[in-house]
């Protein structure tokens, strides 16, 4: 994986910390993936060991969750 991958599922708050990634390292170098639009990709994240969203999982495959949105549980519903 070359680019960071940002899950989130569209609340404010992902939202927010969306904005905030893509200044902070540029939207060339980062995937967003809205999970509530793309739920083909949750089992993706929940592989990639994402247990809330927003987060952020780095190209060495560190997942790095960012202020509480939702647990997955709340977002595969």
């Amino acid at each position: 994986m070359s680019k960071s991958i940002f899950y989130h599922a569209g609340c404010p708050v992902c939202i927010s910390a969306e904005h905030d990634v893509i200044d902070l390292i540029g939207h060339s170098n980062v995937q967003i993936v809205h999970l509530g639009n793309d739920k083909s990709k949750i089992d993706e994240a929940v592989r990639a060991g994402v247990k809330s969203v927003p987060a952020l999982v780095t190209p060495k495959g560190n997942v790095l969750h960012i202020n509480f949105g939702a647990s997955m549980a709340e977002v595969i519903g």
